[in-house]
């Protein structure tokens, strides 16, 4: 007896392990069996809730989208707001420009007489008035209908000229193509097109603006922050407004 005692014991021993095994099986079982069904259970609420996001935020990205490229251009003419008369300076009698770029204007006309090319001035800061007056009284006594004389002049409120940051610039020498595209052909206009840039003047109705004429007369300043900040949306629709 002495000796099936320990046997007994060892069996036990072993046989209460097993149970416990299997015990700890089956509670691993259940676990995973209640996880598993928890995410069936919850699958479709959260492909609906991934779905609604993505619409959500696939809806946001639209808007902004829809923001960014907002045309609040009028017959391809985008708003301008009027300059304040505290930041205008003359440059020559009956031409105001904005003071940020009254010194690089005048710098560049100067270096241009060095090298034998005489810039005119022909028109600086307008006012929103001014615009008015030209757009409609114009207008009517050409007997043109709006678009048609939006592309060779802004509507009141949508003209660069009421920012003091555009200046149409004449050749002295050629005074006949004023304001006309036969500018291009004079020697004031090619200097423009290679020294421009230099003085941070940009020419603003080129050959590929479907909307408004080609104004090789017609240029803007940038040269300073608060001029990009105004230039900011026209630069931006830049490449829309040309297609």
């Amino acid at each position: 007896m002495k000796k099936k005692n320990p046997i007994n014991e060892d069996i036990e021993i072993q046989v209460a392990e097993r149970i416990t095994l299997n015990e700890n099986n089956f509670k691993f079982k259940k676990y995973y069996l209640f996880i598993a069904f928890f995410l069936i259970f919850l699958l479709p609420f959260i492909g609906l809730e991934i779905i609604s996001n993505f619409k959500l935020n696939l809806s946001g990205v639209n808007n902004a989208k829809k923001f960014v490229n907002n045309d609040l251009s009028i017959l391809g003419h985008l708003p301008y707001k009027e300059i304040s008369k505290e930041k205008l300076v003359s440059i020559e009698p009956n031409i105001e420009v904005h003071i940020d770029m009254s010194e690089s204007l005048l710098k560049m006309r100067e270096d241009a007489i060095k090298d034998g090319i005489y810039l005119v001035f022909l028109s600086g800061y307008r006012s929103i008035n001014l615009q008015k007056e030209i757009f409609y009284s114009l207008k009517s006594m050409r007997n043109q209908i709006a678009a048609e004389r939006a592309k060779v002049s802004a509507p009141p409120g949508y003209s660069e000229h009421s920012t003091g940051f555009a200046i149409d610039i004449g050749d002295a020498d050629k005074r006949e193509t004023d304001f006309e595209v036969q500018f291009e052909n004079t020697d004031a206009f090619r200097w423009l097109k290679k020294n421009a840039a230099k003085y941070h003047f940009k020419l603003s109705f080129t050959q590929h603006n479907k909307n408004v004429d080609y104004e090789p007369w017609h240029w803007r300043y940038e040269g300073s922050i608060e001029a990009l900040k105004v230039f900011e949306a026209s630069n931006r629709n830049l490449k829309k407004l040309q297609n």
